[in-house]
């Protein structure tokens, strides 16, 4: 089998970067996610935030799952879960963490942009978590995604998703010069849409991220039919809201955290 670095770029996953792929498909990053990422501390908010908007019955879908920290709190309460994404290694360690507690979670590995495997109104709710949608390279392909949520989703599920925010790199050491510069090689290059980024991760080098300032999320969410209840703009370290967000929000917040809901019939 090839690696991903050695693919011709045709044979990438749809909406998947080369550097995005080393990522999904490593056993290592898989293995050392939960740890890496502190486990537990790191996300309590968010934690909160889903398990505030999301009922505690019915069968929640954690799109781009990864190890499945955020469903994984569902579940435990009472919630029946599906955990779906690319990597074969994440999905792995989602069964070790299932079967060591006995959680009703079910495993499907897909590609978001293609849940056709998925059928119509066939989910309670669902979550995509940790910018997830970032990782998914091409606006239209995004939207796809967000489409098949919608698709899959039954009248009244709710839909819990996280970004970051495009502005927020002013506070990154060399922050302006790199938006200044984006911003222009945004406009030349046809290849690069406002707020791709391309940077190395935890080893891998190249890994893609699509980071949206405020409208743009807002614009995304409303046009696949959700209604947006409300966009929680995060502080620095994502471990509580951002405080007085009228004051510069939509560029403060390190991203937001969006509470949707598919319209009753």
């Amino acid at each position: 089998m090839s690696s991903p670095s050695s693919k011709p770029s045709w044979q990438l996953p749809t909406g998947v970067t080369r550097g995005s792929l080393d990522y999904i498909e490593s056993p290592a990053i898989a293995d050392g996610y939960d740890e890496d990422l502190t486990f537990g501390s790191e996300f309590q908010f968010d934690e909160q935030v889903v398990a505030d908007f999301i009922p505690a019955t019915g069968l929640v879908a954690d799109l781009g799952c990864g190890t499945a920290r955020a469903l994984i709190p569902l579940v435990r309460r009472g919630n029946r879960g599906l955990a779906v994404d690319l990597s074969d290694e994440m999905l792995r360690i989602v069964a070790e963490k299932a079967q060591r507690e006995n959680l009703d979670i079910k495993c499907q590995q897909a590609n978001l942009v293609e849940l056709e495997a998925i059928a119509d109104q066939s989910i309670d709710h669902a979550i995509c978590m940790f910018s997830t949608l970032g990782m998914i390279k091409g606006a239209v392909y995004r939207k796809q995604f967000l489409d098949h949520v919608h698709r899959i989703l039954k009248p009244g599920g709710k839909f819990v998703v996280h970004v970051h925010n495009f502005w927020f790199n002013l506070f990154e050491p060399d922050g302006l010069l790199w938006i200044a510069s984006h911003l222009v090689k945004s406009k030349l290059t046809s290849e690069l849409e406002r707020g791709d980024k391309y940077y190395r991760y935890r080893g891998i080098p190249n890994f893609f991220l699509h980071v949206f300032s405020r409208s743009e999320f807002a614009k995304s969410l409303k046009t696949s039919d959700f209604q947006v209840t409300r966009l929680v703009p995060l502080c620095m370290d994502r471990q509580a809201e951002l405080s007085h967000p009228w004051l510069l929000g939509s560029v403060r917040a390190s991203g937001w955290i969006a509470l949707c809901e598919k319209p009753p019939r």
